[in-house]
């Protein structure tokens, strides 16, 4: 510490303290120690003796000695004058201290002493308790009796009650006249508890039905007699040159001979034979031997469009129905045996080739004697409909047409001996692949009668109502 200032320094050693005066050493204060160690600083250490006594032996002639007087702590205290502020703070100084209360350990046992830092939990250690993966209580599985185990009562091998024989001794056990096992419940069968349909009294017999009609029954060839297969193209190539003609108008002397049922039938070309005009509505005709096949259409057509259409508003009184019908007797077939006569009786579109049968060709149908076929626009075998014609009978051909939901229905009929032995209608039985088309006899077309001959023949063709067998409704 420096005392005074610069400008009293000087080369004359500062003043030092007179021998022998007692130095002044301040009492030590006493730092705060835990008690325990209070016994131990009430002895001074030797280091600390071995220090006050280097210190107060220390030579006069040290260059660092105290200045003369007290130290300023024995000083009178002065007036107040602000040098306080400057006192050594309270204690001994740090050299003085006793050992041990610089960074004294804390109060209480060291960290490895301690029984609460990082103690081991209540209980035993792991590798001892019993309560760490136990087993559930009981006894283990395998000797466990509740586990799989089977349900209640005998096995399914020993039941009883699952699909138990029926009461009484087996069959083969039972006497030969008990035959309890195979008879029926008592009472009346469960069918006579309910009331009984009478269906025998609202469907009728159906074995008195007439046969259905012959499907795919066209023949390819005629048992009897057959046109060759040149005649047949021919035939074809003329229809082909000639088409249908339109529905005429009728005039005066035609509209006339047909009111009196009195067409004139018209010889066609190549004819061998007669044709002769017996009386109003009657004709007699005769072939030869060597005739080929040939067509005599009648004119004025049967079936005019313009008078007899069902759907024509004048035919509303007639109930919109229209029937044509003709007769033709067999009087001679000297050449052919008994039951093979070519005649046929038919009706046809115009125009039509007369040197073919009619039925052969579009816009016609015939029924021909020599084999009894039905022929619709069929050149090959026709189809089976009724037995082959007989010298001296009189069979008749007709075609009614009924107005229908505004179009027209046809069907064809036949009769012998004025009693009629078939009928069929024009689409009912008509085949997309074997039958050709129908057009000409759909009603849309002035149809004529048509007599087919071949051979030697003799008929007689009947147009006058009054002296038909066989009477139609409307005649």
């Amino acid at each position: 510490m420096c005392f005074g200032s610069k400008n009293d320094a000087g080369d004359t050693d500062a003043p030092r303290p007179a021998q022998g005066q007692q130095s002044y050493a301040p009492e030590p204060k006493r730092a705060s120690v835990p008690p325990q160690y209070h016994q131990q600083q009430q002895q001074p250490q030797p280091q600390q003796q071995y220090q006050q006594q280097q210190y107060q032996q220390q030579p006069a002639n040290h260059e660092y000695a105290p200045p003369s007087g007290p130290p300023p702590s024995h000083h009178p205290p002065p007036v107040s004058s602000g040098r306080d502020e400057f006192a050594p703070p309270p204690g001994p100084p740090p050299s003085q201290r006793p050992v041990g209360n610089e960074y004294a350990p804390p109060s209480g046992p060291p960290p490895g002493h301690r029984v609460d830092d990082y103690a081991p939990p209540a209980g035993p250690p792991p590798g001892q308790r019993h309560d760490d993966y136990a087993p559930p209580s009981g006894p283990p599985p395998s000797q466990r009796h509740d586990d799989y185990a089977p349900p209640a009562g005998p096995p399914p091998g020993q039941r009883h009650d699952d699909y138990a024989p029926p009461s009484g001794p087996p069959p083969s056990h039972r006497p030969h006249d008990d035959l309890s096992y195979v008879a029926p419940p008592p009472g009346p069968p469960p069918a006579d508890n309910k009331p009984k349909h009478e269906w025998e009294t609202l469907v009728p017999d159906t074995s008195l039905f007439p046969p259905p009609p012959s499907f795919f029954s066209g023949f390819d060839r005629s048992p009897a007699n057959n046109a060759t297969e040149a005649e047949a193209e021919a035939g074809e190539a003329w229809c082909a040159q000639h088409p249908l003609t339109a529905p005429i108008t009728l005039d005066p002397p035609a509209a006339a001979a047909l009111a009196a049922h009195n067409p004139r039938l018209m010889q066609p070309d190549g004819f061998r034979g007669s044709l002769t005009y017996s009386a109003p509505g009657l004709w007699t005709g005769h072939t030869t031997r060597d005739a080929c096949d040939s067509t005599i259409i009648a004119y004025p057509p049967l079936y005019a469009v313009t008078l007899h259409s069902p759907l024509a508003p004048h035919n509303a009184q007639n109930g919109g129905v229209k029937t044509i019908y003709y007769e033709v007797q067999l009087t001679s077939a000297r050449n052919r045996p008994q039951g093979d006569i070519c005649v046929a009786l038919g009706f046809t579109a115009l125009p039509y080739p007369s040197f073919r049968m009619p039925g052969w060709h579009r816009g016609s149908l015939a029924v021909h004697g020599d084999d009894g076929h039905k022929f619709i626009n069929d050149r090959w075998g026709g189809k089976a409909f009724t037995e082959p014609f007989v010298r001296g009978d009189r069979y008749g051909v007709g075609m009614t047409f009924r107005a229908v939901h505004g179009r027209i229905e046809v069907e064809v009929f036949f009769t012998r001996q004025g009693a009629e032995v078939g009928r069929w209608n024009l689409h009912e039985e008509t085949d997309a692949q074997q039958d050709l088309p129908v057009t000409g006899l759909e009603g849309y077309h002035d149809l004529s009668c048509a007599v087919g001959t071949s051979g030697e023949t003799g008929w007689e063709v009947v147009l006058d109502p009054k002296r038909w067998l066989y009477r139609p409704v409307g005649y």
